[in-house]
Formats: structure tokens, sequence, C-alpha cells
């Protein structure tokens, strides 16, 4: 272990020996969840890493170069297609294993702390609880998932802007579902997720599927998960309630 400042005027004692992980966008109603694992050599330490969330945007950009040219690291995402299929929890674990994969080319996975509870990874990991506010490489990781992932916001920006994705990056914003509902869902939605599953409709996936817009196996899902009859009826979420409680 190497002592160096984490905290301002704290002495704080940094294992070098951790590979953190942590992801960014697993709230917002479109685009993937992004996940980043990274480790850093003995000694690299980086004056300002924190919880991205406590950092301005500004800030954040200016880290990122620096962890990208000081650290060892691996990012992964989970399309909207697979956090329908699994469910955001999983969408998560696959995501960061894919991240740590990736970082498997450069150092040995070992001794791996992820940010948050309950998540199962292919590789040894152990869980920690707010963890990108206490641990170096976590925070690093952090901030190097939230910066790639509203970098891919800006980038769907351009091919949609009456989204406005740069403003909320995706995430249910009074304005987003207001946009939502007037302009209607998109295939980079999250189409499990309220309120996007509301909007959708049999003739709305039909197209979708006839255009290569979503996949076979995503529409089947869809149209099972939101209770499609023979003749295209959805059933609402009030009325699966009503269903399951007779049950």
């Amino acid at each position: 272990m190497t002592r160096n400042i984490y905290e301002s005027n704290n002495a704080k004692i940094i294992d070098y020996t951790v590979i953190g992980v942590d992801e960014a966008g697993r709230g917002p109603l479109f685009g993937p969840v992004v996940a980043a694992a990274v480790y850093f050599d003995e000694g690299v330490y980086i004056d300002g890493i924190a919880d991205s969330k406590s950092l301005s945007e500004q800030k954040r950009n200016e880290l990122y170069e620096e962890i990208f040219f000081k650290g060892k690291f691996g990012l992964g995402i989970a399309t909207p297609e697979e956090i329908d299929l699994y469910n955001i929890f999983h969408a998560t674990e696959l995501a960061m294993n894919r991240a740590l994969e990736i970082l498997s080319q450069y150092v040995e996975i070992k001794n791996v702390l992820i940010d948050g509870k309950n998540l199962k990874l292919n590789f040894p990991s152990m869980c920690v609880v707010k963890g990108d506010a206490k641990i170096y490489q976590i925070s690093a990781a952090s901030i190097l998932a939230k910066v790639t992932r509203d970098r891919i916001m800006k980038k769907f920006d351009f091919e949609y802007p009456h989204f406005k994705l740069t403003e909320h990056k995706g995430y249910p914003t009074k304005e987003h579902v207001e946009l939502l509902s007037r302009y209607g869902p998109t295939p980079h939605h999250r189409l499990t997720f309220e309120p996007v599953s509301k909007l959708l409709s049999r003739e709305l996936l039909d197209l979708w599927l006839e255009n290569g817009l979503i996949s076979q196996v995503r529409y089947e899902h869809l149209l099972s998960f939101l209770e499609v009859d023979l003749f295209g009826n959805i059933r609402t979420s009030k009325q699966r309630g009503k269903r399951d409680k007779n049950r």
C-alpha cells in the first residue's frame, strides 16, 4: 500500500491492488448502461478524483483525460435491448463483466470492489455501498462511466434533437417525459420502463421489426411483457394488477 493524499488535508491509504468498478445510467429511460473497471499502478495518484456525482461536468472531463492516460481500464455497455431482455440489474452486471473482461487483457483480475450491493459478477468481487465516495479506484470508474455515457448521449442528440438528450441524458425528467409523450418512443428507449411502455402499440412494434430497428427476440419479449393478445390489444399495467390480485 502507498500513502497518498486522497481528500484535501486528510491522509488516506490507497490500496493499489484494488480494481474499482462502477456504472452510469441505471435510471434513464433512454440509452445504454455503461460500466467501467479501473486499476492504477502502484503510486499513480490523480488529485481531485471523487464520486462523479459530486463533480462539475468540466471537472469530470478533465479527470477523465487524466485517468485515460494514467490508469488501466475497461469499459462495457449493455444496450437498451439487453436491458429490456434481462432487466436493468442483470444488464448492469453484464456491462460490468464486459468492462472487466477488457481490463483482464492488461492486469490480473483480483481484489475487485464494486459500487452498490447484491451484484454478482463472473469474477471474484465484493460490493461496497457508496463505494464511489470511499474507494479511489471506484471513484475513478464512476468518472469514466459517467463521461462515456454522457458522450454517447451527445451522439444520440444529433439523431434525435427533439428529445434534447444532451440536457437530461435520457433520465426521466419532466421535460423528457413530456417530449416522450409528444413524439413517442424510439428503439433506443428502454421499452419495458414506464412511462415508455405505456406508449407502445402492436403497430409500432411491427413497424420497427419490419424495418430492422428491433430484433425478433426483443419483439417477442415485448409482446409477452405487454401481454398483447391475438387481436393486438395491450393489457395495461392497471389491468395486469387486477388480474394478478385475482389469481
